[in-house]
Order: C-alpha cells, then sequence, then structure tokens
C-alpha cells in the first residue's frame, strides 16, 4: 500500500500545485498546500489561516492520501490488483472526490476488471465547467499510463 500512497502523492504534487498561503481553488474552495481544503483535525482551510511550509504541505498531503483517499478507494474499489493502478485511481480521487468515484462507470469498470475499458473512463474526466483542460487531460493520461 505504501507504494500507492507514494505514487498517488507524487501524482498530485505534480498537478496540484504547491501554495504555502490559503488561496481560493478554482471550485471556489479555500484551499493551502498541494490541494487541501480541510487539516487533520477536521478544520476546515479558511483565507485566514496562516502559511505553511512545504514540509507541512507534504505531511498534510500524505494525510490526506493515507487516511481519506486511500481507504475510500479500497472501499469502493476493492478488487485493484496493482499498487499502480491503486496509486492511478487514488489519484483520480483526489482530484475529483471519492463521490465522484463512487458513482461513475469508471468504477464498474474498475471491479469488473475491466482494465482495458479504464483508460477511456477516465479520459472522460478532463473538463471542468463544460471545457476540455489541458491540465486535466495530461492529468487523466499520467493516471492512465500507470493502469
Amino acid at each position: 500500500m505504501e507504494v500507492a500512497v507514494q505514487v498517488a502523492a507524487a501524482l498530485a504534487r505534480r498537478f496540484e500545485g504547491l501554495y504555502l498561503t490559503p488561496y481560493i481553488c478554482p471550485a471556489g474552495v479555500p484551499t493551502i498546500g498541494y490541494g487541501a481544503t480541510f487539516y487533520e483535525n477536521g478544520a476546515i482551510v479558511t483565507l485566514k489561516d496562516p502559511a505553511i511550509t512545504r514540509d507541512r504541505a507534504n505531511d498534510l498531503l500524505l494525510w490526506m492520501v493515507r487516511k481519506k483517499f486511500l481507504p475510500a478507494v479500497v472501499a469502493l474499489c476493492p478488487a485493484i490488483d496493482s499498487p499502480e493502478r491503486l496509486a492511478a485511481i487514488i489519484d483520480f480521487a483526489f482530484n475529483l472526490g471519492a463521490g465522484r468515484l463512487r458513482s461513475s462507470t469508471l468504477r464498474r469498470k474498475v471491479n469488473a476488471g475491466d482494465w482495458e475499458a479504464v483508460p477511456t473512463e477516465l479520459r472522460k474526466w478532463n473538463k471542468a465547467g463544460g471545457r476540455v483542460l489541458r491540465g486535466l487531460t495530461i492529468r487523466r493520461e499520467a493516471e492512465i499510463a500507470l493502469i
């Protein structure tokens, strides 16, 4: 599992970017570090929060992957059969939320072991506000490379 955690965290670092001070993300939510919207104690990030260090951002990212997204993905997709595939689906959930994974055709394909169909399903998730975003397209391809 630790390999999956490290690979998923590397993907998140690459695509989320690092912000040491709170900011409003494209979804309109206060965010800090590598896409964190809440802290380990459950407190929600606010724009009044103090800046954090790179090390703190990394610790928060690893905590989110280990404690929130890894368990969610394992519960939703128990048939994932490799650390790399697990990392790809963790990154998807990190980016879009476990709720979107829960209700997706992607989840059905993963749970059916239909890995040939998974890239097609991942590629469907490259839009925001109805527009194809280059960054999301590149992120999905990075996930697909692990499948």
